[in-house]
């Protein structure tokens, strides 16, 4: 501590303007967290790395902070990355023009009356998780920061370290543990509104494990600091979030995750008047560049729950969005009815059923066909353009459509989408059900290498949900090898225009000489089988 105070001491004495500064009044911690209900990150921004624009997003603009604040966002996240835009020791001094641009971003926020958190964002692994970390550098950082922002309102609030790692032992607790602390005391020494202003400390990785909010609440305690917010990420159950081990659905094991996660965060720090910040949240693969690793119905699903959960237990949420949610050059939402339910859920719940897609054959009869709603506590209105006894019925939660009905809404039946029907309940938004055609999928004979093979597919209207690989004697086959399925676009990819399914190098590099026995699974419920045959760096694949 002694070091840490000749730092703030030098800081102190540089800053021979921050005599005059105002400090402007405290506020509740609560109510400022309670008040960004809802937020957004600026993702992949001022976080990139090397600068603003290096992973792919514009430049930002004030048009763009006015939008998302046009949307019903209350609150704007900018995580920061420092690490490239500061000169060698002991002084660390940050750029000029860097700083200006945050604070030019900082200042348009605040005067779009959003609330806005900064950080220190993939500093965390660049340099700041080596075992001692760099205290020198993370004070002199954080000295600059608190200086520059002083006099801003109580709106601005600074978050300590993203999601921090250190050696991987129980040590990093108590690193941890000592960085948070050596942040509020320096942010505090720095006056004027950083004497009061709400200071967010994470925990572990932010991570959701009781460990991990029990050793940040022990922080809490010996702190004693009245105006401080934990915060934590959630991207839920990792299978779900990332498609593997065949976590295709929002089922009673994801809910269950996300139930859990957040009672723990409330019990451990909501229900002691701790504001609680779940500083990012969404589901790791869902993004505009990597369609179909997520089926959409199941993620209005998830959207729905994290909205309801969070809310009744105080939590606010801030979306990350690095550019997968809003086209930031159009300003427009890349799916209006993904952004429809999220938005809706910061209010009320909506209901939803066991599928979005009703499958239908090419030819022959149809059948009727029954989707069970998910009522969430409302009452369910009608099937829009359709009559209740002519074109449907509902028993309990079962919803079924008549053959007549859906003969017509099949049109010619084509393969593909046909027609759309809306299920409407007493709050939220509708559930849109799509009315499809197909048929089971075909596969083809073809060789390749390990590093470029595909499978001639003719998809016939359907749409791959997930593949499993396993060798001749049953076992698992490929990569992630205590599970027969395989990850989504990271191991395969189904390519609908041209009509292949793509195994990437990465499945390949784990995958040993002989049969391999492909099965793909389809949203239609159709399955099919594929044999491989791998010699070296040869691979050749039959239909089964």
């Amino acid at each position: 501590m002694r070091r840490l105070a000749v730092i703030i001491g030098m800081i102190a004495a540089l800053l021979t303007t921050g005599a005059g500064v105002p400090r402007p009044a405290a506020a509740d911690p609560v109510a400022i967290v309670a008040a960004m209900q809802p937020g957004w990150n600026l993702g992949n921004t001022l976080d990139a790395i090397p600068d603003e624009t290096a992973w792919g997003n514009p430049l930002t603009t004030r048009e763009l902070l006015r939008h998302v604040r046009s949307q019903g966002y209350k609150s704007i996240r900018l995580p920061i990355t420092w690490s490239n835009h500061h000169g060698p020791a002991p002084a660390y001094a940050i750029d000029a023009a860097w700083l200006a641009r945050v604070r030019q971003i900082v200042d348009w926020s605040l005067a779009e009356g959003l609330h806005v958190m900064i950080n220190l964002h993939h500093d965390s692994w660049q340099w700041l998780n080596a075992t001692p970390p760099d205290t020198e550098r993370y004070t002199a950082l954080w000295g600059q920061i608190a200086a520059e922002f002083r006099g801003h309102s109580q709106k601005l609030v600074f978050e300590s370290i993203n999601e921090p790692q250190f050696a991987g032992t129980a040590e990093d607790y108590r690193t941890l543990a000592t960085l948070n602390a050596t942040f509020v005391d320096l942010v505090r020494a720095t006056g004027g509104g950083n004497a009061t202003r709400l200071l967010v400390l994470p925990t572990l990785h932010t991570n959701a494990d009781q460990e991990r909010l029990d050793a940040l609440a022990a922080e809490f305690d010996a702190l004693d600091d009245p105006h401080l917010a934990a915060t934590v990420h959630f991207y839920g159950y990792w299978p779900f979030s990332v498609n593997i081990a065949g976590g295709i659905r929002y089922d009673a094991t994801v809910e269950q995750d996300l139930v859990g996660t957040f009672d723990r965060v409330h019990n451990t720090f909501t229900a002691r008047g701790i504001p609680v910040i779940v500083g990012e949240w969404a589901l790791l693969n869902w993004d505009h560049n990597r369609p179909g690793v997520i089926e959409r119905g199941e993620f209005l699903k998830f959207l729905e729950a994290v909205g309801y959960h969070a809310r009744v237990r105080g939590l606010t949420t801030m979306l990350w969005d690095a550019g997968q949610f809003l086209d930031r050059a159009t300003l427009t939402w890349r799916d209006r009815g993904v952004h429809d339910m999220i938005r809706a859920s910061w209010t009320t719940r909506s209901g939803t059923a066991s599928a979005d897609r009703i499958h239908l054959p090419r030819t022959g009869a149809i059948s009727a066909r029954s989707l069970t709603l998910n009522l969430n506590g409302l009452t369910f209105r009608g099937l829009t353009g359709l009559r209740a006894g002519a074109d449907y019925t509902v028993s309990g939660s079962t919803l079924t459509l008549t053959p007549a009905a859906l003969t017509r809404l099949a049109g010619n039946r084509a393969y593909g989408v046909n027609a759309s029907i809306e299920a409407r309940f007493s709050a939220g938004v509708p559930w849109r059900v799509d009315i499809v055609t197909s048929d089971p999928p075909v596969h083809s004979a073809a060789t390749g290498t390990t590093t470029s093979f595909a499978i001639p597919t003719l998809f016939r209207g359907d749409q791959l949900a997930t593949m499993e690989a396993r060798y001749a004697d049953g076992t698992p086959a490929g990569p992630a090898n205590w599970t027969s399925y395989k990850e989504f676009w990271q191991h395969f990819q189904p390519d609908y225009a041209v009509g292949t399914v793509l195994l990437k190098p990465e499945f390949f590099a784990e995958v040993a000489d002989g049969p391999v026995t492909l099965t793909f699974h389809f949203w239609s419920g159709e399955r099919t089988t594929y044999l491989l045959t791998r010699s070296g760096t040869s691979i050749t694949g039959t239909p089964a």
